[in-house]
């Protein structure tokens, strides 16, 4: 672990971790995330030319590790990019961060920019792609209140972006449609959006899967939507629990008039909804569906099969 010293006035030494804020490993070289950059004309940066993953660490635990680099090398293959790393080489990279940041609970990403062009061209055949992976501490995608008293969603009249024109499946920074539906929902007096597909139906929102529940069901959106590993854990863990995971269609009438409404996100698990633009979901608390499935995900994160211990010490 990379640590600067200090000595106070008293005479006291104090160690100090360089990287307890995060860390990047960007050009070769490990830094602490404040100090990661990009130049200013990557494409990553003009035109939002990049694909990425996130896996969390929780407890000290990566969750799901290999499912989320599988995602990220199709990601690569369907924006065509590469990265000068195989997985192994990936992991030992991710491991390290970890080990320099010393993060028990952690939200770690691996990304692929476009990189540049040489001068006097635009063909994106000839951009160097940059490979860049960082950690931090772990981000939850809705806060404590909203976790505990479910999240006041809201149906959002904003498009995503259909698979014709940007691939869902492959990761990406493409959020106008998203930013977009948050200051609707912000203006709404909702916690968080979720946006439609071209035939009216529901899609997905910023960083989160959903699922509506009706009569024993859990159904869940394709198409135009990421396929998620959270949503792909759901998906496994409700036949733990003899409800039938599916996806499907999910009309906004199918939303409010579902027994119970999740979201599912690597930055926070599965999230209770209870509201739609202030109209209770089910009788507006968290349904026993999602309160189980809440509890086994995270008891899930102990189970060898999914998690990868981290070696602190290296």
């Amino acid at each position: 672990m990379a640590r600067v010293t200090e000595a106070t006035p008293d005479g006291v030494v104090r160690l100090e971790n360089r990287f307890a804020d995060g860390a990047a490993f960007i050009e070769g070289a490990y830094v602490p995330i404040a100090e990661a950059r990009i130049p200013i004309l990557d494409w990553g940066f003009t035109r939002s030319d990049v694909t990425y993953d996130v896996v969390h660490v929780w407890g000290g635990k990566f969750f799901r590790l290999d499912h989320h680099l599988d995602r990220f090398e199709k990601s690569l293959a369907s924006v065509r990019m590469t990265v000068p790393h195989d997985r192994d080489d990936i992991v030992a990279i991710l491991m390290r961060l970890m080990r320099l940041s010393q993060l028990r609970d952690a939200y770690v990403e691996v990304l692929c920019t476009r990189g540049m062009p040489p001068k006097g061209t635009r063909d994106p055949r000839a951009c160097e792609n940059r490979f860049i992976a960082f950690v931090i501490p772990f981000v939850w995608i809705a806060d404590e209140e909203m976790r505990a008293r479910g999240i006041n969603l809201h149906l959002s009249s904003y498009l995503r972006i259909p698979p014709g024109s940007v691939d869902p499946t492959a990761k990406n920074f493409h959020w106008g449609d998203m930013i977009r539906a948050l200051f609707e929902s912000y203006e709404r007096g909702c916690d968080m959006p979720v946006v439609v597909d071209l035939d009216g139906n529901i899609a997905e929102g910023p960083g989160f899967n959903v699922f509506a529940v009706k009569g024993g069901t859990a159904t869940t959106p394709g198409g135009t939507c990421l396929e998620g590993i959270t949503r792909r854990t759901a998906l496994d863990l409700l036949g733990e629990l003899n409800v039938t995971g599916e996806v499907g269609t999910v009309s906004p009438d199918d939303l409010r008039g579902a027994d119970e409404v999740f979201l599912t996100s690597t930055a926070g698990g599965i999230l209770p909804v209870t509201k739609i633009d202030h109209e209770p979901v089910g009788d507006g608390a968290t349904g026993p569906v999602t309160e189980r499935l809440r509890d086994l995900y995270w008891v899930r994160h102990e189970d060898d099969r999914e998690a990868t211990p981290i070696d602190y010490e290296g």
